[in-house]
């Protein structure tokens, strides 16, 4: 297994090293069905409106009825000769599915048909080498109150009119880990671990925290009045979210945190490289 979970309350889903999208049920584990793609899916699979979305790292995205695993639809788009090994997870907004692909472009398509909605570039890539000119979208894009915030790497950040495709702001901020958004800001991690924390409406900085550079840091995760990124030596950090102040540290294990932790009604979930799956609460500050 080397995409997911994706998960609703009936089903579970996973992409596989070997080409394979399979389902099984959320309360038995049991396998529905399997369902042969391009290439190995290295992204979260994804559900709504009876189908499973499933992004391949050749640069293809397959609609799959959600029943039985037919095709539904396939989507592709050119795959440059250098990339990060990474693919980010297309997200589902209504009946629209929003992609960042290699090369820094964002598209968002019709969930039923796969039909192109728009298309647009987020940034260009600069320099006289192919490593140089990466501007790969590995973060998966968040989508708030019709805008889409999406980050490439060696590239920058944006945010996007859902509708239109428009780019409303930018922020030149290298990220591949990912990002947050809650009413009034934006957090993101940048590609050297400094974490960011941007106004929502015109990308302007608010805070940045960077005593933790070169930790390879995960994704910021929003937790109450908090935010919480994992790193390299298996440490979670929970930072002030007003301030960027680090509040609290604890190391989960002693292997790197990849994933971005979870937090759902207080406590945060997080899972260690080596297997280790940990719960944690955190006294939300006054």
């Amino acid at each position: 297994i080397t995409g997911g979970p994706g998960a609703n309350e009936s089903v579970v889903i996973t992409g596989t090293g070997e080409a394979e999208v399979i389902t099984m049920g959320a309360e038995s584990g049991n396998i529905l069905w399997r369902s042969r793609v391009s290439s190995e899916v290295l992204a979260r699979p994804q559900y709504g409106d009876d189908i499973i979305v499933a992004r391949t790292i050749d640069g293809k995205i397959f609609g799959l009825q959600s029943s039985d695993g037919k095709l539904v639809w396939t989507y592709e788009q050119s795959v440059p000769a250098l990339t990060l090994r990474g693919t980010s997870a297309p997200v589902i907004a209504g009946n629209l599915l929003v992609a960042g692909f290699d090369e820094g472009r964002l598209t968002v398509i019709e969930l039923k048909t796969g039909k192109m909605v728009w298309d647009t570039r987020i940034a260009l890539g600069s320099g006289r080498t192919e490593l140089e000119r990466m501007i790969d979208i590995d973060a998966e894009p968040v989508v708030a109150d019709g805008i889409i915030y999406v980050a490439t790497y060696q590239g920058r950040l944006a945010a996007v009119a859902l509708d239109s495709g428009r780019i409303i702001w930018t922020r030149e901020i290298s990220s591949y880990a990912g990002l947050s958004v809650d009413d009034r800001a934006v957090y993101i991690t940048g590609d050297d671990s400094a974490v960011w924390a941007l106004d929502r409406g015109t990308g302007n900085s608010l805070w940045k925290q960077d005593q933790l550079l070169a930790r390879a840091l995960t994704a910021p995760e929003i937790n109450g009045s908090l935010l919480v990124v994992g790193d390299v030596e298996g440490y979670l950090h929970w930072l002030d979210k007003n301030s960027g102040e680090i509040l609290a540290r604890v190391q989960v294990t002693k292997n790197r945190i990849i994933a971005a932790p979870i937090a759902v009604d207080n406590i945060v979930y997080a899972y260690a490289s080596d297997g280790t799956l940990a719960a944690y609460t955190a006294q939300q500050p006054p």
